[in-house]
């Protein structure tokens, strides 16, 4: 079987798909031979990744969508369904983030991260997950972060939606395999990514937003999204359960598997010695 067999005319849905790693999953799905499904609130990027895959020769259906309004979620499964005939892969990739410790972040702030980036992930699972059984070879991919895997100071409202999303991801996994459903499940936890996410981030009081912003481009942003989408579909392909995106995820991991919960103070230090 080549390479782009488990994708060539399968019908795949991605959410985000208007920047980042969205737009390059878009892209290598669409030379894969897949037929698209793509949604963002950005109406203006969106259109320029539909533009982009139309290139390619991928057919594509296009839609703003909020993913976290549950309504709208699923009338734009059954939307897909409909235009399509059927449904076969899943991308819940829609996110956004927030910086602030817990005492200065608002319960808005919280709100607002988790609509997006658990509760957008639920609902994206469960609009589609009938259409994906019913297609005899569905596959939910959810994009959780390295975030999903360790936590750090100033980011509890993005590790918490992060870490729920492992959770939510692991054990539907598990339900699948048990039922012996014919839907694979795969979580992703990206490393550094070249993407808009920290610049588009939310910060709280006392924080310097654009700093942080660059910060981040300029230390943390390591890997391109067109790599993360390669890595992301390679193991779709493989059927794996986890998807580690960049040798820094897979280094922490592993760094918190052996420490346990010693990695906190370690971390907390480190934290503390770039604090003003």
């Amino acid at each position: 079987m080549s390479k782009d067999a488990y994708f060539r005319n399968k019908v795949c849905v991605v959410t985000g798909a208007g920047s980042g790693i969205g737009r390059a999953l878009a892209i290598d799905l669409a030379r894969r031979g897949a037929k698209l499904a793509l949604s963002d609130i950005d109406t203006d990027g969106l259109a320029e990744t539909t533009r982009l895959v139309e290139q390619l020769g991928a057919q594509v259906k296009s839609d703003r969508l909020n993913v976290a309004e549950r309504e709208a979620v699923l009338h734009y499964a059954d939307a897909v369904k409909e235009h399509f005939g059927v449904v076969h892969q899943v991308y819940n990739n829609a996110g956004i983030a927030h910086h602030g410790d817990v005492v200065k972040t608002e319960f808005k702030d919280f709100d607002r991260v988790m609509d997006v980036d658990f509760w957008g992930v639920v609902n994206g699972t469960k609009a589609f997950l009938p259409y994906l059984i019913e297609s005899g070879e569905g596959h939910v991919v959810n994009v959780s972060s390295l975030f999903g895997l360790i936590s750090v100071p100033g980011q509890s409202a993005y590790n918490a939606a992060k870490f729920a999303v492992r959770g939510f991801t692991e054990a539907l996994r598990q339900e699948m395999i048990v039922a012996k459903t014919p839907v694979e499940v795969t979580c992703v936890h990206p490393g550094g990514i070249k993407t808009a996410v920290a610049r588009n981030a939310t910060y709280a009081d006392g924080i310097d937003g654009k700093n942080a912003s660059t910060m981040f481009d300029k230390y943390l942003a390591i890997h391109s999204p067109e790599m993360a989408a390669k890595t992301i579909t390679e193991g779709v392909r493989r059927k794996h359960g986890r998807v580690l995106i960049g040798w820094e995820a897979k280094f922490l991991d592993l760094f918190v598997r052996v420490t346990a919960s010693g990695y906190q103070r370690i971390s907390a230090t480190v934290e503390r010695r770039f604090l003003p």
